[in-house]
């Protein structure tokens, strides 16, 4: 039975460890997918003898053709696809929260939801099904992503500042699923056949899926409107929202474009960022070949894993001897660090097209390490800023409205992305350095002048 006083998982509810591990094989699946995907489009997909078989493939590249507002085709076609399916793997968990509170309840959403994400891993690797599979995964995920966050918040009691501590937990166990992604299923994808990838990718969700049945006993009780039908709701009155409730929702709102914009830059990693590497990068040797190009997410996933930790242990740290800053200042500094990694490899392109050589392997670990150091003040500290101000009636939700910052960056991604071929490395990269500036340099400006608006208080109910 879930009890908030638990410390079982190191330190924490024993339902932590459940869900956790239901997302790193959950991101183990997504990501497992997501580091093949722009390759395999690429490679193999789009080329002339497959695209013709993907059903329903015309009107849907007529709709990216009228969103992008030019002809598409090659890696700015497959630059658009993965900006189209990325954005609403992000806008879906919106839908997916509302229906949960509402409806479903969370355990039957999330049960749902790996249901479908396991089909839609199977039939991803064919072409004629390649559609039918994205629409799959964007329902599954929707129903998924939202609501099982959602959970970690809801472990614990009013006030317990074990919840920050939770999602950097939460984000390591992240990462190791997409370490583990990119060398299982990236490997088999790029070396064995697609498909064999993408099917590791359905395994590993199935696995999720049965580990989350496992723990359910010791998850949190169901989103309210599904204890109060559970209750007889004619006998229980909802819970009003107070104005610092609406002034704080109101905030997050403010501050979604920016956080969008934070986002941009790391999320190109998976898009145009394995694209250039797979070309103009100098990769090391594995069995007299380059390695696998995907298994520079599992290098950037094995940097981010350890500035996890670190940045836990030196916020904590900091905090015994000076006053620890805020999320939205700790946002700012993270944004900052990652114009360093966009300067890393802008400096990397321009040297390797001043003597026609490669990129070294070292600017692009500068990059990765620099951006990693970055987005782990940016990344799992918003997701527990907007856990915790969500009043307790709408945390699904809110956590849905979070998201639609990762849909609109991951459009912008896609768009951002099809410039690849259109500039020099040199400013394509650069614009990336420019656009994380601006997103430190508001967050900065934001913590400064309407901080206190989302300042904790000790009578805000647990999310």
């Amino acid at each position: 039975m879930h009890n908030p006083e638990d410390r079982s998982f190191v330190g924490h509810p024993r339902g932590l460890g459940y869900i956790a591990f239901t997302e790193a094989w959950e991101r183990f699946s997504y990501y497992g997918m997501q580091a093949l995907l722009v390759l395999y489009m690429v490679k193999r997909l789009l080329l002339p003898g497959h695209i013709e078989h993907i059903a329903g493939f015309g009107p849907f590249r007529h709709a990216l053709e009228f969103i992008y507002r030019h002809p598409l085709e090659g890696q700015p076609l497959s630059s658009a696809i993965f900006g189209f399916y990325t954005a609403f793997v992000y806008f879906t968990p919106l839908i997916g929260g509302f229906i949960a509170d509402r409806w479903l309840g969370r355990t039957l959403a999330i049960t749902i939801g790996a249901s479908l994400m396991t089909v839609g891993q199977f039939l991803v690797g064919y072409d004629t099904t390649f559609l039918l599979a994205l629409v799959s995964l964007l329902i599954g995920v929707g129903l998924l992503k939202g609501n099982l966050a959602s959970q970690v918040g809801a472990l614990y009691a009013t006030g317990d500042n074990r919840r920050a501590d939770a999602f950097q937990i939460y984000y390591i166990f992240i990462n190791a699923g997409v370490i583990a992604a990119p060398l299982i299923a990236g490997t088999l994808g790029e070396k064995v056949g697609w498909a064999w990838g993408f099917d590791a990718a359905g395994v590993g969700m199935l696995i999720g899926l049965a580990i989350y049945l496992f723990g359910r006993k010791y998850l949190p009780p169901d989103s309210p409107v599904v204890q109060e039908k559970e209750a007889n709701a004619s006998h229980t009155t909802k819970t009003k929202l107070t104005r610092r409730d609406w002034t704080a929702i109101v905030a997050l709102l403010v501050l979604l474009p920016f956080l969008t914009i934070a986002i941009i830059p790391n999320n190109q990693i998976f898009n145009a960022y394995l694209i250039w590497a797979d070309k103009h990068a100098a990769l090391p040797q594995w069995k007299g070949e380059p390695m696998p190009t995907t298994w520079l997410i599992t290098l950037d996933s094995i940097v981010s894993v350890s500035f996890l930790f670190i940045a836990v242990v030196f916020w904590r740290k900091w905090s015994k001897r000076f006053r620890e800053p805020s999320e939205i200042m700790k946002i700012a500094i993270g944004s900052l660090f990652a114009v360093a990694g966009m300067l890393s490899l802008t400096i990397g392109a321009t040297m390797a097209a001043r003597t026609g050589d490669k990129v070294s392997i070292g600017w692009l670990i500068a990059f990765h390490v620099l951006n990693s150091a970055g987005f782990a003040n940016v990344l799992p500290v918003s997701l527990a800023l907007y856990a915790r101000v969500a009043p307790a009636s709408l945390s699904s939700t809110i956590i849905g409205i979070y998201y639609i910052a990762f849909f609109a960056a991951n459009l912008s991604v896609g768009w951002v992305g099809g410039f690849l071929e259109k500039m020099p490395a040199t400013q394509f990269w650069l614009l990336h350095a420019a656009l994380a500036g601006i997103a430190g340099l508001t967050f900065f400006l934001a913590g400064k002048f309407f901080g206190h608006l989302l300042a904790p208080s000790d009578n805000a109910p647990a999310t």
